[in-house]
């Protein structure tokens, strides 16, 4: 018979176990190189400085119920449900379609997912914010399914009146925008694939999209603004290059993120409305 001491003794060592694990997780995510994440839970490191980026449940590694809870779950592989979810597929140059997969999970706006058939070919992007233009050229011919789906979204209103939520300028020196949430953790519904990955730089001027993991884009991208930023490993679709309003950018950079070198900007940016059209 299991007495109230001995189960409070069971939690005790459970709590000791969960947050030892926590300490172990987070000594190896101090040794990683730097990640631009999107989903709540990820753990984000900035040149060696860790950010936690529990964007939706405050995150205290130290918290029986947070460690808990973002522990692996034992799936048992006979049950649908643990299995794994479909993997979107590359470009099909010979269709020219891209593969739009559902993922409702941090869905922000639904907007529905963008005709598969891409014209994978150059163009135009417009960020009309509250500090001015940001214009950018978008390389539809390396990265035609995360043209094709900023095109889609684009059209449908999806960025309009949403706010850049993520500056940082240490090391890794970016501006995060594209979800309507603000929170780090919303998407459009549907992910794609990785593109133009090899040989991938994030210089100055990048535009390139964030991510949880391989094949998991989104809505949500980020502008590279400093001149020592090409530490991050080719793991985010680069897809453009600014050309117009990268001063703004770095007027944001100037007034600082709150809470110190990873957070909201200071200097709010709201996106008004995003225009792409073809490049002549």
């Amino acid at each position: 018979m299991v007495t109230g001491k001995d189960r409070q003794k069971q939690l005790a060592r459970e709590h000791h176990e969960r947050q030892q694990a926590a300490r172990v997780q987070r000594e190896r995510t101090q040794k990683r190189t730097a990640a631009i994440g999107t989903t709540a839970g990820v753990v984000v490191v900035v040149a060696g400085i860790v950010a936690a980026a529990f964007f939706l449940t405050g995150g205290n590694d130290d918290d029986p119920a947070t460690a808990a809870a973002s522990a692996p779950a034992s799936a048992n592989p006979s049950d649908p449900a643990a299995a794994a979810p479909a993997q979107p597929l590359p470009y099909d140059k010979g269709t020219g379609k891209c593969d739009y997969v559902t993922d409702p999970a941090g869905a922000a706006k639904d907007v529905g997912k963008p005709d598969p058939k891409v014209a994978a070919a150059p163009a135009v992007m417009k960020i009309n914010t509250n500090l001015g233009v940001i214009e950018a050229d978008l390389d539809g011919a390396k990265a035609p399914c995360t043209v094709g789906s900023f095109t889609h979204l684009a059209s449908k209103g999806y960025f309009d009146k949403t706010k850049c939520h993520r500056l940082t300028t240490e090391g890794i020196k970016v501006l995060q925008c594209g979800d309507p949430t603000a929170t780090g953790s919303g998407g459009p519904g549907y992910r794609f694939v990785d593109e133009n990955l090899e040989g991938a730089s994030y210089k100055r001027g990048v535009l390139a999209m964030a991510n949880s993991g391989a094949n998991t884009n989104g809505s949500q991208f980020f502008i590279v603004y400093g001149d020592e930023t090409d530490t991050l490993p080719d793991q985010y679709t680069p897809f453009g290059t600014i050309t117009k309003g990268l001063d703004l950018v770095d007027k944001v950079a100037k007034a600082g993120a709150e809470g110190g070198a990873d957070g909201p900007p200071k200097q709010a940016v709201d996106i008004k409305d995003v225009t792409i059209t073809g490049k002549s």
